[in-house]
């Protein structure tokens, strides 16, 4: 129960970020994006916030033997860069610069209503479920580091 509470406070307090910041804004985060055009440099101030808040946290977190509320860390072993990590980031990428928003500031979105978070999210189900049956490999991409 106690992991609930914390993953619902970690939730809220994420989505409050991302709605301060004007995240959630699809216009304000295609200005963003516009560099060639009418650039709107602000948000550049979210991912220095988030950059330096991952480095001084990482360095601590890292050290602990474990999570708070978990057994381990789940780290991602893969190290190289492929076709599959190259193409998923282009399908990122080009969804984030045609509509402005990715997963979570459409999630956050929705608690106002908006009509584009309701269309992108349906439209990222819907591409999720589609990936379901795309043919691929399973391969083993992460580990879980347990407490000695």
């Amino acid at each position: 129960m106690i992991r609930n509470i914390a993953a619902l406070i970690s939730g809220v307090v994420f989505g409050l970020g991302l709605t301060v910041s004007q995240m959630t804004n699809p216009d304000k985060v295609l200005a963003f994006l516009d560099v060639g055009g009418a650039w709107d440099p602000s948000l550049l101030l979210v991912l220095a916030g988030a950059v330096t808040v991952t480095v001084v946290a990482f360095r601590f977190v890292l050290k602990r033997p474990q999570p708070v509320f978990e057994k381990g860390f789940y780290l991602p072993t893969r190290k190289s860069i492929d076709r599959k990590l190259l193409g998923g980031s282009a399908v990122f990428g080009v969804g984030w610069g045609l509509v402005g928003l990715c997963p979570g500031p459409a999630i956050t979105s929705l608690a106002f209503g908006n009509t584009e978070s309701f269309i992108f999210l349906g439209s990222m189900i819907a591409g999720s479920a589609l990936a379901h049956f795309w043919p691929r490999q399973v391969e083993e991409e992460t580990e879980v580091l347990q407490p000695a």
